[in-house]
């Protein structure tokens, strides 16, 4: 059970050469336009000729049943502990096991020192605190290269390894808005990035040109190579989901260093309660507060305005945070209105809402495919807004035809106080 990430990666390590198990099907949620697909031949193995059907993870029970199913191994992220006991009761009502997989199972050994960045949930800030780190250990004089847990939504062959050292590579790989999200900044902060699906090639090859590997990881996913320094970011905005979701407690109770991330915009109750769980369950991990202050351009166009905020998709989606960095903006320079996009919504994101309807009043930036790039286009520009607020970390006007006015927000990580991360980096380096 997977979402073309973590499921791909356990197969290429623990089951494609290993002639006890057959792997019968891969099954697909949270991202669109997985299912139906193949996971082809040329990366399942000479004993998968005809590639791996991967099918639509509502569909489980009855799969099990067709196909004599002995166990489901569950291989995705950011689930609540109360949604995963459902999905196991459903998996074992059909009569199949439940498995879940321990880090040691899957983690790659690199002969190159490893950092990973981490979170308890989705929308945490790892994405900033993971260029914060870059920037340290470059500072200190280090060739970093990041490697980032795997998005392969398009042609998975030729998505095998992607290397990523220009934004032109960016349109080279026929990038979802997803992966640009999480790719360009680093780009633009001066350093590669890797991501693919097989992540022993990919990690055979960053070995070759990086004296740190520093790996970025997606969701709340455990890191795919071994560290041997993991930083755990936390939200005080959703205390205690630190404690309540898979696999984000086993990466708070793994970290060396736990950041708590938006103490600004939190209440100092939360603060403290996330501070007193993450003491309680790991009480050896340094400890470093932060923020992730915002920056805008032309600030002023906001003032007064009705604005509609566009935010960071798997944030507002899969996160369940209901705003972003957009509607933080919004506030900050005195929007009068923030404009919900329900009524204009076009096409597939008609689809996302429904599938998510807890969403605030965003839109979140989705992008899996031209056909949601267009409809994300037609849906802004349908809109009744007089000013549209890029919360998310691409440069949304780069790929979307907006026809409105914009403004652009940005956010980095900020530690404050002491320790810092170049303390606790000092003694990794």
């Amino acid at each position: 059970m997977g979402a073309a990430g973590r499921d791909f990666h356990n197969f290429n390590v623990l089951f494609r050469d290993n002639p006890d198990v057959e792997v019968v099907a891969f099954t697909a949620t949270q991202i669109p336009n997985i299912d139906g697909r193949i996971y082809p031949a040329e990366l399942a193995g000479s004993r998968y000729p005809n590639g791996i059907p991967i099918f639509n993870e509502i569909d489980i029970a009855d799969i099990i049943t067709r196909e004599n199913i002995d166990g489901i191994l569950f291989a995705y992220s950011d689930i609540s502990y109360q949604a995963l006991m459902n999905k196991s009761a459903e998996v074992m009502a059909a009569g199949a096991s439940f498995m879940l997989l321990g880090p040691n199972a899957t983690m790659l050994p690199s002969n190159k020192p490893v950092i990973a960045v981490t979170a308890v949930r989705t929308g945490c800030g790892k994405s900033q605190t993971t260029r914060r780190v870059g920037a340290i250990l470059r500072q200190a004089g280090k060739k970093v290269a990041v490697v980032r847990h795997p998005m392969p939504y398009g042609n998975l062959v030729k998505q095998r390894v992607q290397r990523f050292a220009a934004l032109d590579d960016l349109r080279l790989h026929n990038c979802t808005i997803e992966e640009m999200e999480e790719y360009e900044p680093h780009i633009i902060n001066g350093m590669t990035v890797y991501a693919g699906v097989d992540y022993a090639a990919i990690l055979r090859q960053v070995e070759q040109e990086a004296d740190i590997i520093l790996w970025d990881g997606g969701n709340n996913d455990l890191p795919f190579f071994k560290p041997d320094m993991q930083i755990t970011v936390v939200d005080p905005l959703r205390p205690g989901h630190e404690l309540s979701y898979y696999p984000g407690e086993v990466n708070l109770r793994r970290a060396d260093v736990v950041v708590i991330n938006k103490i600004d915009s939190a209440e100092p109750e939360n603060v403290e309660e996330v501070r007193d769980n993450v003491r309680m369950v790991n009480p050896r991990a340094i400890i470093i507060d932060a923020v992730s202050p915002i920056k805008v351009e032309n600030s002023a166009l906001i003032r007064t305005m009705r604005v509609l905020a566009v935010e960071d998709g798997p944030t507002v989606t899969h996160g369940e945070m209901t705003y972003g960095a957009g509607v933080v903006a919004a506030h900050k320079y005195g929007a009068v209105d923030l404009v919900d996009p329900r009524p204009f919504l076009t096409g597939t994101l008609v689809e996302t809402f429904a599938a998510y309807p807890d969403i605030g009043p965003v839109l979140p930036a989705m992008g899996y495919s031209p056909q949601q790039v267009a409809d994300l286009a037609e849906t802004i520009n349908n809109s009744d807004a007089d000013v549209v607020i890029i919360g998310t970390p691409v440069d949304l006007r780069r790929i979307v035809d907006i026809r409105k006015p914009t403004v652009r927000v940005t956010y980095e990580l900020q530690e404050i106080g002491s320790p810092t991360l170049a303390d606790a980096l000092a003694v990794f380096l």
